[in-house]
């Protein structure tokens, strides 16, 4: 009776449950879209979705400066976090939409998908993909104000949340043209509103190396009293980029490689090339301006012309004699420094934050653009295409010696059923996700460091001295090194072409070094390790940095660990004000400097970096590879003047130097 009941109870729901009709689709109007779902539109509501608005509205600019009609881009940053951009452009349009009825500013402004950029002669090329750029602007903003001069008269229309508050009015004249737009983004959108200075020029630096002529200029307003201003305008374009991106490198190719073509009427391919002394390889793509963070069918065209060119010439020279000989794609990265840009009518981009381009016929296009003028230019530079060929020639030795180095290494812990370095003293917890490896440096620290964690997760790694500069070192001499060597097995990832993250058998790895100089220098170079070998297990966020403490200051009995000179002196302080009531006269302060973990007693070690519910570990992100890839170059390259200028630079904000 009991199972008929429940199946009856089942019959009589199912008619509700399945109901699906009309009543319940859901229908967004207008930029409610973008309201409720931003990441959608701009890739998420984090710092860089904010950042990503002031980059859709440049993008506008860099349009109409591409279309011919611009020369001149204004960014000016206000206080309360107000931006500002404007463009010397033809001005959007002002008059009665024939199918929306509404003025055109208005239109664009309130309107997903609606732009000079949906076919006609509106714009041949341009970054906008989708046209939703300055509406979702508008839409994540708490207000927005567009002014426009444009045939003869100044219009502005002002914009709550992407709601029009009032009609487009004309409000003088003008003998000018162009847009400003100005945005306050949402608070109820973004939980931090604040723009990054550095970030923005960067961005807008780049975008003028891309748009020779054109003046970019930005502007930080927001402390009155010290206000900032920069005006970028290379007339040199892609070619100067590449310069910029090789100061202070050693140069294999005196003359930059260049190439501009149009195909097709309504594709233009424009490359820049430079091979210089480094280990490590710097392209950038561009299309239509974007930076193409993942690459895409324009870097695949490029990469495979620049393989079969460079091999063709230097078996045609005679410098390639054997198969064994042949460069691979990786040989000729080695030192490579590249820019390629494309401009497209209809770019196919994946995803409105445009990380990869997608069009099949850009492949072909770049491809036969570096098969005939590259191979034009190593003919007639021989010098600049011997040296090339020289440099990628050395790499593909050393990739055929890394293999048998890496080979080795690998063999090595398997025929030892993957044993592990002996200085390691792992833990017992066999969950990656639940274990840490802590590297320390020095058997001194190893020991205090083996004796005071816990021993279910926490696996500890000493390594003697300071390891290879991997940043001057190519793989098979890392491979050589014993620490380096020990780092790689106690991982369990592999390295090279045979890294596979899914086998890290730590989730947490912490560098844990001295907080004097030579501490801070083998965690450079340890961060240098990672970024140039392992940068997968930062980008899934599992490297950390330790903070030891610095002090050790004792008040009487009571013992309080500090992690800098301000903690400390104000700590003292205040011990000094307390001894003053009644009672407390004759309260001893006694501080105790730490130069070294080994200094520590396990006790120590454990309460003040090793426990998880005390310490504190700085989490290794790299927010902007390129930025840290040329800050270890720096730091770490052959080159002494850029480490020096940086030095004297950064000499006066150092802090607990040891001499």
């Amino acid at each position: 009776m009991a199972a008929k009941r429940v199946n009856k109870s089942i019959n009589k729901v199912k008619p509700t449950a399945g109901k699906y009709g009309a009543a319940q689709i859901t229908v967004l109007e207008g930029l409610e879209p973008v309201r409720k779902r931003p990441g959608m539109y701009i890739g998420g509501t984090g710092r860089e979705g904010l950042h990503h608005l002031i980059w859709e509205v440049v993008d506008n600019s860099i349009d109409e400066a591409m279309a011919g009609h611009a020369s001149n881009i204004d960014v000016t940053l206000l206080p309360n976090d107000v931006v500002s951009i404007s463009d010397d452009g033809r001005g959007i349009p002002v008059e009665k939409h024939p199918r929306t009825k509404k003025s055109t500013l208005e239109t664009v402004m309130t309107t997903l998908h609606a732009g000079g950029k949906f076919g006609g002669e509106g714009y041949k090329v341009s970054g906008g993909l989708h046209g939703v750029g300055i509406s979702v602007v508008n839409a994540l903003s708490e207000w927005t104000e567009v002014e426009v001069h444009r045939d003869g008269g100044v219009y502005k229309q002002r914009y709550e949340r992407g709601k029009p508050k009032d009609t487009v009015r004309k409000s003088g004249s003008a003998r000018d043209t162009g847009t400003t737009v100005t945005f306050k983004a949402d608070p109820e959108v973004f939980k931090d509103t604040s723009y990054k200075w550095k970030r923005i020029l960067q961005h807008l630096r780049q975008q003028a190396y891309l748009t020779p002529g054109v003046r970019i200029k930005i502007s930080d307003q927001r402390d009155a009293e010290r206000p900032t201003t920069y005006t970028f305008l290379f007339e040199g374009g892609i070619q100067s980029y590449v310069q910029q991106l090789n100061l202070g490198r050693d140069l294999k190719n005196q003359e930059i490689f260049y190439a501009k073509q149009d195909i097709g009427g309504d594709h233009q391919v424009e490359i820049a090339v430079q091979y210089t002394d480094a280990m490590q390889d710097t392209v950038l793509a561009f299309a239509n301006n974007i930076y193409t963070v993942e690459g895409g069918t324009h870097l695949t065209g490029f990469r495979t012309a620049l393989t079969r060119t460079l091999n063709e010439y230097a078996k045609k020279q005679g410098l390639i004699k054997d198969k064994k000989e042949i460069l691979t794609a990786d040989d000729v990265r080695e030192g490579l420094t590249a820019v390629i840009s494309v401009r497209l009518r209809d770019p196919q981009f994946e995803g409105q934050t445009k990380a990869k381009l997608g069009n099949p016929e850009v492949r072909t296009y770049v491809s036969k653009v570096m098969n005939e003028e590259f191979a034009d230019y190593l003919e007639a530079h021989p010098r600049d295409a011997r040296a090339i060929i020289e440099k990628v020639a050395l790499a593909a030795k050393a990739r055929l010696a890394a293999r048998a180095a890496r080979d080795t290494v690998l063999r090595k812990g398997a025929l030892d059923g993957f044993a592990l370095p002996g200085k390691l003293a792992d833990c017992s917890e066999r969950d990656p996700a639940k274990s840490e490896l802590l590297i320390v440096e020095g058997d001194s620290a190893g020991g205090s460091a083996k004796s005071g964690r816990d021993r279910r997760f926490q696996a500890v790694l000493p390594l003697r001295g300071k390891i290879l500069n991997v940043e001057r070192a190519r793989l098979d001499k890392m491979l050589a090194n014993n620490e380096i060597k020990a780092l790689i097995i106690a991982l369990g990832t592999g390295i090279s072409d045979e890294f596979d993250i899914s086998k890290l058998r730590y989730h947490r790895i912490i560098i844990a070094t001295d907080a004097d100089v030579d501490g801070a220098h083998i965690s450079t170079l340890l961060l240098t390790l990672f970024f140039r070998y392992f940068q997968p297990l930062i980008d899934a966020g599992h490297l950390y940095l330790a903070q030891p403490p610095l002090y050790k200051v004792t008040v009487g009995k009571s013992v309080t660990y500090v992690h800098s000179d301000e903690e400390k002196d104000a700590l003292v302080k205040q011990a000094k004000a307390s001894t003053k009531g009644a009672g407390q006269e004759g309260r001893k302060v006694e501080i105790q400097r730490y130069k070294g973990l080994g200094e520590m007693n396990p006790d120590e070690l454990w309460e003040t970096t090793l426990n998880p519910a005390n310490r504190i570990l700085k989490h290794i992100t790299i927010e902007d590879a390129k930025k840290a890839d040329h800050t270890f170059d720096v730091l770490m390259g052959n080159d002494v003047a850029p480490r020096k200028k940086w030095i004297q630079t950064h000499a006066k904000t150092v802090k607990n130097l040891d001499i």
